[in-house]
């Protein structure tokens, strides 16, 4: 049988867009309310095997209901703009997979809904509505479904409503729901109905008198109350409320339900602007049959070779002054190569035959050995199989694409197609899916075109990210930072850093130990066993029996987090201990159990560094993350002692000191502030004394503290709010410690709203290298992400600059180690330091090439100063 989904597309865009967190597109269009309208309507249409579909939406137009009750609607806050640039978008969307759209002038969607249910109904259709807006549930027949979206718990479920499920739930019929909506008004359409009539009283009066007209007749029955006064006074009212709140039936449409036929929704065109706004989520209901054929300037021919005759022939025959190449493995083995030097043309070069890895090697550093272009999307991780070298001419398509839009969380050939060649391409989940790459199925289409992509792409890609690099005033960064970046980076994970295991197993008994002590002592404290990971249970221990004030409670019980437990820190003796456990089985689950499995057989771990990952440009850690040991607790600390040189050699651990602050002086050219710098001075004590007018000397640990969190606070942009909660102190004492830094430090509060104005004019902030970091929060019309966005403009300009002088550091004492033949190694950067497993007979060297280097990687207006210590361990070296 036919069925008919009639759709609300006003109500759904609006429930979907306060659904989900705001997404972005690379090029900043808003698509949170598009992708979950999306969601929301595509698992009823599964669910209903929907035939028919049709989504109404309102019009700006005045309705008859406003030529009836001017104030209709009148207390309704307007559209946000991020919300009212996704209508167009939508309506797009949807004309795209052929669904079908209707609006009317003079009418609602909910009166267009109506007429064409009853339509449905009279043609034989099975009908259901979908809405946000329970007005429709006047619409449920016996036949006619209406279906409720509510959001539990953060999940979308759908409610169906037949004529009886609303009767059940209100106590009265569909038509009677009417007069319901009559009497006890609207407020979010501003129909006034009766005051002081609510849905319980309106439900029972109209359970008795059987509706509003019944109700009337009966009005002298009713005793002597407010309530019946107002029925009496507010008569008309409630009569005129019913009528604004009645939809409409018999609208007249120029529409035929046989032309809302629903099929063909995933087609080349849906297939376009789902890849465009980058809708991943969705793009499996696509077959693959939807994908759209590469056009001419990315029509190529793929040929697969085994011999070195065809590889010698390749590279003579092109006269292309770039390659674009990438290295084919899987888990276990290499496989070959990719590439591609123009005349739509891509060699997928397999070994085997007569082809060896060091022939594919020869070729391609003699193709850059004569001065031609090396291109690939990802080269730190082709120098695991090739030894190229910073001099080389290189372009990283991945690492441009990054620095052009850090925003993004993906940099691969689909994406880097369709931001740069304006080409939507299969993605390698379409491509490759679960299939295995291997040396028999190098030859299968699919997986020889995603080999083909990604050496194509980034040769097609070059030119317009290298042109966009210099226009955005970025190729500098680029040349001088990013990309010699590729290489140290590579360096360290090549190097790895050495692991006691021994001493990691007992370092983990040890924290087992700990952790079976602070369970004892959090039972004794409780006088109870229970689950101290269950945060239902745990909150039931602390707000109910040691009642501990908490917030609001939810349905899913108390919150625990950490923000909310440090803030009772001081209010019984069980959070320092129940903070301090999960430190501590962090530490066992992520450092000892987790970090075990990536000590490789030569008994070091060689991690992974990212460089594309953070929107300032500091590096990261994964596969394990060793840039995020919690060092707040003793034990914490501890775990650094596993970490161990080579024999014959120590670490060596470099730390720039206060390098954010310093930034700040620079960039604020506070005269105050680079004094203090300038002589040396303990920038909190020296800042302390300002706040708290005292004379140096007289400075305790506790204005120290605070006046350190002060500093700290001001680079990351913090609130009064924020910083009383840190300091556990008044919103407004807070706000008198910041207003006086700022007295004191006149030119940064100068320095930070200039910055703040600069972003919002520009939609970026800007690094002393030139750096950029976009803010589309700070066009949001959401106050709480306008503020967000104001910290991030003040903090990434000088978090980034920090990030640069790192790497510049890392950059130059890379190079020098290499210039001067030594055998020690950089092994290890963690934001502002840098670890270096230096050989013994080498140590005052390093420690001299350590100290010139970052001290001179940027000349500011203060003095860069670099902590240095060396010992056995890590932890010895800190």
């Amino acid at each position: 049988m036919n069925k008919l989904l009639l759709i609300d597309g006003n109500s759904i865009l609006n429930r979907a867009f306060y659904g989900l967190p705001d997404l972005t597109t690379s090029d900043g269009r808003h698509t949170n309310a598009v992708l979950g309208f999306l969601n929301i309507i595509l698992k009823v249409i599964d669910e209903e095997s929907a035939t028919h579909i049709c989504v109404a939406f309102d019009l700006k137009e005045p309705t008859f209901r406003h030529k009836m009750f001017s104030e209709y609607k009148g207390t309704r806050h307007a559209m946000p703009d991020e919300l009212r640039e996704q209508v167009p978008l939508i309506k797009e969307v949807l004309a795209s997979m052929h669904i079908y759209t209707i609006s009317k002038a003079g009418y609602e969607a909910d009166d267009i809904l109506g007429t064409l249910s009853r339509v449905g109904e009279k043609e034989g259709y099975e009908v259901s509505v979908l809405s946000g807006d329970r007005d429709l549930l006047q619409l449920a027949t016996d036949k006619i479904l209406i279906k409720i979206p509510k959001t539990k718990a953060g999940k979308t479920e759908v409610f169906n409503y037949y004529a009886k499920d609303v009767e059940a739930e209100y106590g009265v019929d569909p038509i009677t729901f009417i007069d319901m909506k009559g009497l006890m008004g609207d407020s979010s359409d501003n129909i006034p109905g009766v005051p002081g009539v609510g849905p319980k009283s309106a439900s029972k009066l109209l359970i008795e008198y059987k509706s509003m007209d019944g109700l009337y007749e009966h009005i002298d029955e009713l005793k002597k109350s407010k309530m019946k006064d107002n029925l009496i006074e507010f008569k008309e009212q409630a009569y005129l409320s019913k009528e604004l709140a009645t939809i409409k039936l018999d609208c007249e449409l120029d529409a035929d339900i046989s032309g809302m036929e629903y099929k063909d929704a995933f087609n080349e065109e849906s297939y376009r602007l789902f890849s465009e706004l980058e809708f991943k989520s969705l793009m499996g209901r696509f077959d693959g049959s939807e994908r759209k054929k590469a056009p001419a300037e990315l029509a190529f021919d793929i040929r697969l070779i085994d011999d070195e005759k065809s590889l010698k022939e390749f590279f003579e025959k092109s006269s292309s002054d770039s390659l674009g190449f990438s290295f084919i493995e899987n888990a276990t083995e290499l496989l070959g190569a990719a590439l591609c030097a123009g005349d739509n043309e891509v060699v997928i070069a397999r070994l085997g035959g007569d082809i060896t890895k060091d022939m594919i090697d020869d070729k391609i550093i003699g193709f850059a050995n004569k001065g031609k272009t090396l291109v690939s999307l990802d080269i730190k991780k082709a120098l695991r199989m090739i030894e190229l070298n910073p001099d080389h001419k290189i372009v990283d398509c991945g690492v441009g694409a990054y620095l052009i839009n850090p925003l993004k969380d993906n940099y691969a050939y689909d994406d880097i197609a369709r931001e740069y060649l304006e080409i939507i391409i299969p993605t390698e989940k379409e491509l490759v899916g679960k299939n295995e790459i291997n040396i028999f199925t190098l030859e299968q289409e699919d997986i020889s075109k995603y080999l083909a992509y990604q050496a194509i792409v980034p040769w097609m890609a070059k030119d317009k990210i290298v042109d966009k690099l210099k226009r955005l005033n970025m190729y500098e960064l680029y040349e001088k930072i990013e990309l010699p970046c590729v290489f140290a980076l590579y360096e360290m994970e090549k190097n790895g850093i050495r692991v006691d295991a021994n001493a990691l197993k007992s370092y983990g008994d040890k924290l087992k130990d700990s952790i079976n002590l602070l369970t004892k002592e959090i039972y004794e404290l409780a006088e109870e066993e229970f689950n101290i990971n269950s945060t239902k249970q745990l909150g039931e221990i602390l707000f109910e029996k040691l009642g501990l004030k908490h917030g609001k409670k939810t349905k899913t019980g108390y919150s625990t987090s950490v923000e909310v437990l440090e803030k009772l820190r001081d209010e019984h003796p069980i959070i320092a201990k129940i903070l301090d456990y999960r430190t501590l089985t962090k530490l066992n689950s992520t450092y000892v159990e987790g970090m075990s499995v990536y000590i490789r057989p030569d008994g070091r771990i060689h991690g992974t560094f990212n460089q594309t990952v953070t929107a300032t440009g500091r590096i990261s850690s994964t596969e394990p993350n060793l840039q995020n040991i919690p060092t707040r607790i003793p034990l914490g600390r501890e775990i650094r002692k596993v970490f161990i040189p080579e024999d014959g050699y120590v670490l060596l651990d470099a730390d720039y000191s206060q390098i954010e602050l310093r930034v700040l002086a620079h960039l604020s050219d506070d005269e105050a502030l680079i004094a203090a710098y300038k002589k040396d001075a303990d920038i909190h004590t020296a800042t302390a004394s300002e706040v708290f007018g005292v004379p140096v000397e007289e400075v305790d640990s506790l204005m120290r503290r605070k006046a350190k969190a002060v500093n700290f606070g001001i680079v990351y942009g913090i609130s009064s709010f924020g910083l009383g909660q840190d300091l556990d102190i008044s919103r407004k004492e807070a706000e008198g410690y910041i207003n006086k830094y700022f007295e004191t430090y006149v030119k940064v509060k100068e320095y930070l709203d200039n910055t703040v104005a600069f972003a919002k004019e520009h939609g970026y902030s800007i690094t002393m290298f030139d750096r950029r970091r976009p803010i589309p929060e700070l066009k949001s019309s959401n106050f709480m992400t306008r503020s967000f966005g104001e910290r991030v403009a003040k903090n990434s300009p000088i978090q980034g600059t920090a990030a640069d002088i790192i790497k510049i550091a890392m950059i130059d004492v890379v190079r020098e180690l290499k210039a001067r033949g030594l055998k020690s190694r950089l092994i290890l950067q963690v934001h502002d330091e840098l670890l270096i497993e230096t050989k013994e007979e080498e140590l005052e060297e390093v420690r001299a090439i350590l100290d010139d280097k970052m001290m001179h990687a940027a000349s500011l207006r203060v003095p860069l100063i670099v902590d240095m210590h060396d010992g056995k361990s890590w932890f010895d070296a800190k």
